[in-house]
């Protein structure tokens, strides 16, 4: 079975040193991997490196067989979703439109949701238990419920790799 995720060689890292380097993975489909370290080990920066959110010092991540530097924006969101630590901050949304945000790559220029669409995004819900928060100001939530809200937004993106941090 062909991984999902692969690094060859990648360095991660801050500026242009790199704090670590030679990072070798092979995620196939169903497996989970779990980083495991103290604070300040770069767990974080290599899942950011993973994501594309922090750029890569060196090597390679494929998604998918295929050099994720390569793909657009919106090919690499279909492939990984992420849940960071990092708080969004997105004003004047309710809960279902954050988690409809993970459709985007499926939609076309003005992101228009499909039938198809809105039942993903209230099937992301329940599987986190978010019905009640559906219609709630997401900035008026708990932080708790801000990242079941986010895990449902990622979930629904529907992709083969899931990055949680």
């Amino acid at each position: 079975m062909n991984p999902v995720l692969k690094t060859d060689h990648m360095a991660v890292g801050y500026g242009k040193s790199p704090l670590i380097r030679d990072i070798c993975l092979h995620v196939k489909p169903g497996e989970i991997v779990t980083l495991i370290g103290p604070n300040g080990a770069g767990k974080s920066t290599i899942l950011k490196s993973l994501t594309g959110q922090l750029k890569t010092l060196g090597g390679t991540v494929y998604l998918g067989g295929v050099p994720a530097e390569r793909m657009t924006e919106k090919e690499r969101a279909r492939r990984l979703a992420a849940v960071m630590t990092d708080r969004v901050q997105p004003e004047m949304m309710t809960c279902r439109d954050v988690v409809a945000a993970g459709r985007y790559p499926y939609t076309g220029r003005l992101g228009i949701l499909s039938v198809k669409d809105r039942a993903a995004v209230e099937e992301a819900l329940s599987l986190v238990g978010g019905e009640e928060l559906m219609e709630r100001d997401f900035m008026k939530v708990s932080d708790g419920q801000r990242q079941k809200i986010l895990l449902a937004r990622a979930i629904c993106q529907d992709p083969e790799v899931l990055v949680l941090d």
